[in-house]
């Protein structure tokens, strides 16, 4: 691996261990479907999603199970190849990477050993509730967003 890579895969395994540490703590105070007051517009709420983002594929009678867990294992090596080629540097983009490695890994552990993931992050407005999510969800989120950026604005400015 580069020197980059090795610099910033701390923060992957950062987020794998706080997403884990947030489910845990989901889990064992939590009772499943029912929600806890954190601010206004926030609840805990312990739920499973045996699907992908938005409970997508959900319903499917388990097979979706392994063809997650394959798609996120095909994902975190292509982040981890292209970790490995990038300069050694540290750079919005390798940070963006790590983000989204560390979201996968940690839903990849939830995958494999429940066939589910744990979420308990509920955002709602009124009745209307967004779908609940959990700290990887987040961390993909925000590193995909920023490898955008970094794309579109950050790799613009090198090449002029």
């Amino acid at each position: 691996m580069s020197a980059t890579a090795l610099k910033t895969l701390w923060i992957a395994v950062l987020v794998i261990l706080i997403d884990h540490l947030t489910k845990y703590l989901a889990v064992s105070y939590l009772s499943f479907g029912e929600p806890v007051a954190v601010l206004p517009h926030l609840n805990w709420t312990l739920a499973y999603n045996h699907g992908a983002a938005f409970s997508f594929l959900a319903d499917m009678g388990g097979w979706q199970r392994w063809f997650f867990v394959g798609l996120a294992l095909a994902m975190s090596s292509f982040l981890l190849w292209w970790l490995y080629k990038l300069p050694a540097k540290v750079s919005l983009e390798t940070l963006s990477i790590n983000l989204v490695l560390g979201g996968a890994v940690g839903n990849l552990i939830d995958r494999v050993i429940q066939g589910k993931v744990t979420d308990f992050i509920d955002f709602y407005i009124g009745t209307w509730h967004y779908a609940t999510f959990n700290i990887a969800d987040i961390a993909i989120t925000l590193g995909a967003i920023a490898l955008v950026l970094s794309e579109l604005f950050l790799k613009k400015e090198n090449r002029s």
